[in-house]
């Protein structure tokens, strides 16, 4: 990691602590690029927001407030309509940090921090369309928004929250998100008789009850398991408490584990439900496979 770039890593470290924007500005090709790096810096959790530098001639640099870091996006570094926003970049912003190859330039010798994207041509047969130095700017770019996220300890549960919709958000989902929940959760105790545990099992629809002492979870029984015990007791079974016929050692799943996750132990034990249980093993819910199926999670 350059100088340069550990630098423009700190300062938009700072902006956050400040509850700052990166607040990135760029016209043309480089403007395209910059509305994907603030997609990508919002996505992993540092906020962003677009300056179109035209229309922030034009009003929108009220946008711009103290605390933003500006992030200033051009391959000349002489794009005229960002060298007429500088001095209020400067003066409203706390830093500005610029992408450009012009070592030179107007953009860079005004900048607090200077990510060089120079190229030895652009891919355009007539050296003049940016197109590889337009690359390196998204590929800078993007590298910058992770190690800031990367710096800022942004874990995979923070990407999850910020992505609930289509199939990434289905695949990064949580249990409590489709777990059932207060009176729709089956609950029994210890004591409980077999003809009321099988009333309270048939009442609740997922083929399956909590036994509870207190409010931590004691066992927990299935249709399986009742279904074993009709075999071997016949109808001695039905004097029989939950407490005598449970499983003492139900799978558990915590509330904020994935769902893929939870998908997967269902899968593997060959079981269509798992209780949800808070750290000290207090009952929260229950997950029922068919509240998973056809989500696309693995």
């Amino acid at each position: 990691m350059s100088a340069d770039f550990a630098r423009a890593v700190e300062l938009i470290m700072e902006c956050g602590h400040r509850r700052g924007r990166v607040v990135v500005t760029g016209i043309g090709k480089s403007g395209i690029i910059g509305q994907k790096l603030v997609a990508t810096f919002n996505s992993t959790g540092t906020p962003a927001l677009f300056l179109h530098p035209a229309e922030a001639l034009h009003g929108d640099l009220g946008m711009l407030t103290k605390g933003d870091v500006v992030l200033a996006l051009s391959s000349s570094g002489e794009t005229e309509e960002i060298l007429r926003l500088l001095p209020t970049l400067k003066r409203v912003g706390d830093a500005l940090i610029s992408f450009c190859c012009a070592m030179g330039s107007t953009l860079a010798l005004a900048s607090d921090v200077l990510l060089n994207i120079s190229v030895e041509q652009e891919a355009c047969g007539m050296g003049l369309a940016p197109t590889a130095s337009t690359t390196v700017m998204l590929a800078l770019g993007d590298a910058l928004a992770i190690a800031v996220s990367q710096k800022k300890g942004f874990r995979a549960e923070d990407f999850a929250d910020l992505h609930p919709g289509g199939r990434l958000g289905r695949k990064l989902a949580r249990v409590r998100e489709f777990m059932h929940t207060g009176e729709a959760v089956p609950t029994v105790s210890p004591a409980t008789l077999m003809p009321a545990v099988i009333y309270e099992m048939s009442r609740k629809g997922l083929g399956m009850t909590t036994v509870i002492e207190g409010s931590n979870l004691a066992g927990m029984l299935s249709d399986g398991d009742l279904r074993r015990l009709l075999e071997t007791k016949g109808p001695d079974a039905l004097i029989m408490t939950a407490g005598d016929a449970m499983n003492a050692s139900p799978r558990t799943i915590a509330p904020d584990e994935f769902a893929a996750r939870a998908l997967s132990m269902m899968e593997e034990r060959k079981i269509t439900s798992l209780v949800v249980v808070d750290p000290v093993n207090a009952v929260v819910g229950v997950l029922h496979l068919h509240d998973l199926w056809g989500l696309d999670l693995i």
